[in-house]
């Protein structure tokens, strides 16, 4: 109690002595969905976090268990929102194994240039929100002009922008339209230019360097040992990549690299996202060289029904290692559907890389995990 009869409160958190607690989110825009984070904080310096999700959560593993194969896989749709193909992908190779069914080369080959695609389109909300964070408008202008000219591509291929539903078991749903090939032979063009046009606006500029060097730093080991994956764990210098260390589809078939950080800061997580969507182009241009007509759908029943047993892929997401583990007990439903969410794990970390942050760091270093609060909460 002081002099004026107004009692202080003083809070200790166990990492420094806090005198306020602020709420940020869950409705706020730097959060990037319904996630709200509780800071105790010494003036402006966070002294500990306490993470609060949930928000969007709607139990879609366990409505999984209440559908046939071909339902779920919009509702995977669903999951991460931005990365639509790459989750269409897991289920469908998940069941696939349980399975054991041979997709066709042409399948596999429309498969993997999609997906791609939707990583680039991905890496490209990314880049312009993350530069919104910051105050920066003009890069998401060009990030959001290029990802609508591959929306465009996605909805002439599978009839949505996005949700498209449009990976089935054993291949997917139709074949591509006729001059698929050249329409992505000339977005692959455009979509370089705009990469480097946006690179050399933002990349290097002085107060984008300064708010990102050295902040939210995290080393590689630290890193394993919170489960992170994709560019978050890359940036700390750990080279793991499902497409490479554990091949799927017909990635062994192409000729890529893996972008690897050092500093594991935040502008490490940002710019390995830049260089990754370069490396797509890489890979999309080798699939279109490699593709050869034929048919795009293994001879299955039009509802799957898996054999008893249980199965566990993963694949690599836009957002890292994204695993799908599946128990069949010979139905037309799964009996369980478990996913690893890559955000999820990521968002593990968030409170050791806040902890002796200021406020404004906070909106970068949660920025730079590029999480999705679909796939976060399910």
């Amino acid at each position: 109690m002081t002099e004026s009869g107004i009692t202080t409160n003083v809070i200790d958190k166990g990492r420094g002595m806090a005198d306020m607690l602020i709420n940020m989110g869950p409705q706020h825009p730097a959060t990037h969905g319904v996630f709200r984070m509780e800071l105790a904080l010494d003036s402006e310096m966070i002294v500990d976090v306490t993470p609060h999700i949930g928000y969007l959560h709607r139990g879609s593993e366990k409505l999984f268990e209440n559908e046939i194969y071909s339902q779920i896989i919009t509702l995977f749709d669903r999951l991460d929102y931005i990365s639509n193909f790459n989750n269409e992908l897991g289920l469908v190779m998940a069941v696939e194994k349980l399975m054991d069914l041979e997709v066709p080369d042409r399948a596999e080959y429309i498969r993997v240039i999609l997906c791609e695609l939707n990583r680039i389109a991905s890496h490209l909300v990314f880049i312009g929100t993350f530069a919104l964070d910051m105050g920066a408008l003009t890069p998401s202008l060009y990030n959001f002009r290029d990802r609508e000219k591959i929306l465009a591509l996605f909805e002439a291929t599978s009839g949505a922008r996005m949700m498209h539903n449009f990976f089935r078991v054993g291949g997917i749903k139709q074949d591509v339209i006729a001059d698929f090939p050249a329409r992505v032979t000339t977005l692959l063009g455009e979509l370089e230019a705009g990469i480097d046009e946006a690179d050399k606006m933002l990349s290097l500029g002085e107060v984008f360097v300064e708010r990102t060097r050295g902040i939210g730093v995290i080393d590689g080991d630290v890193a394993l040992d919170w489960g992170l994956s994709g560019a978050t764990l890359r940036a700390s210098g750990v080279p793991y990549d499902v497409r490479i260390e554990e091949p799927y589809s017909v990635y062994d078939r192409f000729d890529f690299g893996v972008p690897v950080g050092s500093a594991g800061d935040c502008w490490d997580r940002y710019y390995l996202r830049v260089l990754e969507a370069r490396e797509s182009i890489k890979i999309i241009r080798q699939a279109l060289q490699q593709m050869e007509p034929g048919p795009v759908q293994a001879k299955v029943r039009a509802i799957a029904r898996p054999p008893k047993g249980e199965v566990y892929v993963h694949a690599e997401n836009p957002r890292g290692d994204f695993g799908v583990y599946l128990v069949s007990e010979g139905a037309e439903s799964p009996y369980r559907l478990k996913v690893r969410p890559p955000s999820f794990c990521n968002l593990m970390a968030l409170r050791d890389l806040l902890i002796g942050h200021y406020i404004a760091d906070s909106v970068v270093i949660l920025g730079s995990l590029d999480i999705v609060l679909g796939e976060v909460d399910r």
